[in-house]
């Protein structure tokens, strides 16, 4: 039996997951833990990037990101999940990496001045906020991952991995593949204001939400902005609700709204209804095994450890490779 190609992800620990996280990344990378040799980390030090002036949360939800993982179907058997700041080889291969990094390769970063502004109340003017690229790749290369699970808009952080890559080889020899960009499709999900669904908006819906909260938000999404009443005939075509619908409503059922929306059979309040009532339908298992990760502390160190161990038994061997390859 050939030995499973290894690929990497993780996410920054900086606050609840919602359903963005889930449809935009977790989804994918259970279907991957099936095929590949996964390594999912939480990345803690990347969250510091942003949230330097208040690290009072980070510890917390680096928690509730591992609870949220493991309840939508990660599993500790079939991937490696860990915590970026255990494993100090990053830091390391990190601080290597930055001094072979030209700095234009950052400032052309298409996210960096993107990012600078949508997060205008903080002041990114750092080191680290430049140069998480460069933490990035070697979060990346330690581990020689074949390819990293990206959406389209991310495939230029995978190329500045590469690039990094490829000068090094250069100045030091062959030491790193180059990772490659692997694409999965993500359904198309917004906040409730048809914004990108983001903590910093205030507009989504987090797995930990309960019924109640999920049918209060529910009742707050934009729909159809040209249906003014509800006589008038509507689009589930710009429609986020029907979106949701799509997602976590039956075929009939979406099939009803769709055709009983455009004839205006239907209101906006009765069709967020159905979308609410089947959408906690659809989180309940989520929920439940929520419940139980947060009731079995121990359990959730154990499994963070292992995973921890995995990770930095592979990472000190690559460090040994490249301290001998710059000979230092």
């Amino acid at each position: 039996m050939s030995q499973k190609k290894r690929i990497l992800s993780g996410m920054r620990a900086t606050g609840p997951l919602h359903l963005g996280n889930l449809h935009g990344a977790l989804s994918n990378w259970i279907e991957l833990q099936e095929q590949y040799d996964c390594f999912f980390f939480i990345a803690d030090w990347h969250a510091l990037t942003s949230d330097y002036e208040d690290t009072s949360s980070i510890a917390a939800n680096v928690r509730n990101m591992m609870i949220d993982w493991l309840s939508v179907g990660l599993s500790p058997e079939k991937c490696t999940m860990f915590v970026q700041s255990h494993i100090k080889e990053h830091a390391e291969l990190f601080l290597i990496l930055s001094m072979i990094t030209p700095v234009p390769w950052l400032e052309r970063n298409p996210t960096y001045k993107d990012q600078i502004m949508q997060l205008s109340n903080k002041d990114l003017s750092t080191f680290g906020f430049l140069g998480y690229p460069v933490l990035q790749a070697a979060d990346i290369i330690i581990y020689k991952a074949f390819g990293v699970p990206v959406g389209v808009d991310q495939v230029p952080h995978v190329e500045i991995t590469r690039e990094i890559v490829r000068r090094f080889n250069y100045l030091y020899g062959e030491v790193f593949p180059e990772p490659e960009a692997i694409l999965t499709k993500t359904p198309k999900i917004l906040g409730l204001d048809r914004r990108k669904m983001s903590k910093s908006y205030n507009n989504a819906i987090y797995l930990f939400d309960k019924p109640d909260d999920i049918s209060s938000k529910a009742a707050k999404m934009i729909t159809d902005p040209q249906r003014a009443r509800k006589s008038d005939p509507g689009n589930p075509d710009v429609c986020n609700v029907f979106e949701f619908h799509k997602l976590y409503s039956d075929k009939e059922t979406e099939n009803t709204v769709n055709k009983e929306c455009r004839i205006a059979d239907i209101g906006c309040v009765e069709c967020k209804k159905m979308m609410a009532k089947n959408l906690i339908r659809a989180l309940e298992p989520i929920r439940e095994k929520r419940d139980y990760y947060e009731g079995q502390p121990e359990l959730l160190d154990e499994i963070i450890a292992e995973g921890s161990n995995k990770a930095r038994e592979i990472a000190q061997k690559t460090m040994e490779e490249v301290r001998s390859a710059v000979k230092i």
